[in-house]
């Protein structure tokens, strides 16, 4: 190995000593493809779950439309969409500030605007969570006061079971059953309103039921049928004023209907303080 003027000898053979720059190839340009990125959210986005999800406005078509876009599902026709759960993921389509919204109208019954607030967008999600909340409450609340006052009298107390069972049946039969009765009725006179959003309706206008049952705790009788009184009136004129408009146009038996709503709202109140807070010793 023999080294000198500029160059390195390695096994008789000669090697430079500098390496030869490698040739600049310009300037590269990268071009991407076009994205949307541009537009956010995207202008075809109409739902908070997804833009294809939107609930049907049509009032007297209420489940007759897809879903989703999808090619599944537009095979499917009639009540055979009825079973399938993306169905109903529109009427689940809210969030917490809806939520609280809608229960703000409710607990102001002569404002009147909830039907206009919920036409385009009627969802269950609310009404399951408040019929549910309030299944418990009633069950808890009313065995929390049967057993104070076996308490204080000193006699043995026994909780009932039913009063699960009988408060799901109350609230989640009567959210269920009092609007399909009103649907038919309605269409019927020829003045339809969509199921979904009477069901939205009547699940809404038991809110105000829940803090009367926390006050419902007081035992003092007279307090507590002034306190259910008051929250069935409230959630019967909101029933009633809300459907009101629309009924007026079933004819002239429209006042009939909607006195009807307001005496079965009313009827609800009752049995809630005859069935959950008679005490009996």
């Amino acid at each position: 190995m023999m080294s000198g003027g500029g160059y390195t000898t390695i096994d008789n053979q000669k090697v430079s000593g500098s390496v030869p720059a490698v040739p600049d190839p310009g300037h590269v340009g990268v071009k991407f493809a076009d994205s949307n990125l541009h537009s956010f959210p995207p202008s075809e986005a109409a739902g908070k779950i997804s833009g294809s999800f939107r609930p049907p406005t049509d009032a007297d078509d209420t489940f007759s439309k897809p879903a989703n876009g999808s090619a599944n599902d537009s095979q499917q026709s009639g009540w055979m969409r009825n079973f399938m759960v993306a169905s109903y993921r529109p009427y689940f389509d809210v969030d917490t500030s809806d939520v609280l919204e809608r229960i703000r109208e409710s607990i102001i019954p002569f404002k009147a605007s909830f039907t206009e607030l919920t036409a385009n967008n009627p969802d269950l999600y609310g009404p399951f969570w408040i019929c549910t909340t309030l299944i418990f409450a009633a069950a808890s609340i009313g065995t929390f006061v049967t057993y104070l006052a076996h308490k204080f009298q000193n006699k043995e107390w026994d909780y009932d079971i039913n009063l699960v069972t009988w408060s799901a049946g109350l609230f989640y039969g009567y959210v269920t059953l009092v609007p399909l009765g009103l649907y038919i009725i309605l269409k019927y006179l020829s003045a339809p309103l969509g199921l979904v959003q009477l069901w939205c309706l009547y699940g809404y206008s038991l809110s105000i039921f829940i803090p009367a049952l926390c006050l419902s705790v007081v035992p003092i009788e007279i307090f507590r049928w002034v306190i259910v009184g008051i929250a069935g009136l409230m959630s019967s004129c909101f029933v009633a004023l809300n459907l009101r408009n629309h009924i007026s146009s079933a004819g002239e038996r429209w006042f009939l209907i909607v006195l009807v709503i307001f005496l079965l709202q009313m009827a609800l109140a009752v049995v809630l303080k005859l069935y959950f807070f008679t005490v009996t010793v």
